[in-house]
């Protein structure tokens, strides 16, 4: 995977202007590897890999059953990637990874937090429209589409595909559509995201690694809170208010020195 570290927002800006289209994923550790929350959990469990596809369904199955009494409209559950990212979005493990169509508000997720280095990761989505892995030309993007019925089943949930499909669900949540959301779903939990990417043959980068130093930080939150990306905007409900108010103190310390 190629990787480049930026020092300044300015240089951030720019390389964002030559990567249009492209998706993105900001964390605020350099060190994380590109796992799903699921990944994590299940790399972690000593029963091993052959009771994964059991564990991800039972999981699940369970939030299927009880999250209804949540919700308005229980059809969510019966479509597996609207449940998926419904779940995803409410803390659950799922072998979703979350990305976005703006390199701002993944640099927000990146630096907000962020004690020293963070990272956005950059996905050549314009490429994988139309990509399928080496090992079976006939798993495009639109062939495994996990929004149309059957499809989890059939290609995701047995882990045997090294592949990743890219997308929104049929109907986006509010968060999704306030953060520009994408949604990455590989066909395996045992690899990371960049290891899954080379089974796909290609003559341009799939994904790059853009480290964003400690030094730029201060820089980049006071442009995205003129852009109007903070928590507030991003979890528009109160919880995303009462979150957002952290760094408001921050902007009234830049205002006094």
């Amino acid at each position: 995977m190629h990787e480049l570290r930026l020092r300044s927002w300015a240089e951030f800006v720019d390389y964002c202007n030559r990567r249009d289209g492209w998706a993105f994923r900001g964390q605020a550790d350099p060190g994380w590897p590109l796992f799903s929350s699921l990944s994590r959990r299940l790399l972690r469990d000593p029963a091993g890999r052959s009771e994964w596809q059991a564990r991800e369904e039972r999981s699940i199955r369970i939030f299927r059953r009880k999250a209804h009494v949540y919700l308005p409209d229980r059809s969510v559950l019966q479509d597996e990637l609207r449940c998926l990212a419904l779940m995803q979005h409410h803390g659950a493990p799922t072998r979703l990874l979350d990305f976005t169509k703006s390199p701002f508000v993944a640099a927000f997720f990146a630096v907000e937090q962020a004690v020293g280095d963070a990272v956005v990761y950059a996905l050549n989505t314009p490429w994988l429209w139309s990509a399928a892995p080496r090992h079976d030309p006939t798993l495009t993007r639109e062939q495994i589409d996990p929004r149309v019925q059957g499809n989890f089943e059939r290609y995701f949930a047995e882990n045997h595909h090294p592949m990743v499909w890219f997308g929104e669900p049929s109907e986006m949540d509010r968060r999704l559509v306030a953060q520009s959301g994408l949604l990455v779903m590989p066909g395996t939990l045992e690899m990371p995201l960049d290891d899954v990417l080379r089974s796909y043959d290609s003559e341009q980068p799939l994904i790059e690694k853009v480290v964003l130093g400690r030094e730029l930080r201060s820089e980049a939150m006071h442009a995205l809170y003129r852009m109007n990306i903070t928590q507030a905007t991003l979890f528009p409900d109160l919880e995303g208010l009462a979150r957002s108010i952290g760094y408001e103190l921050e902007e009234m310390w830049q205002r006094r020195i």
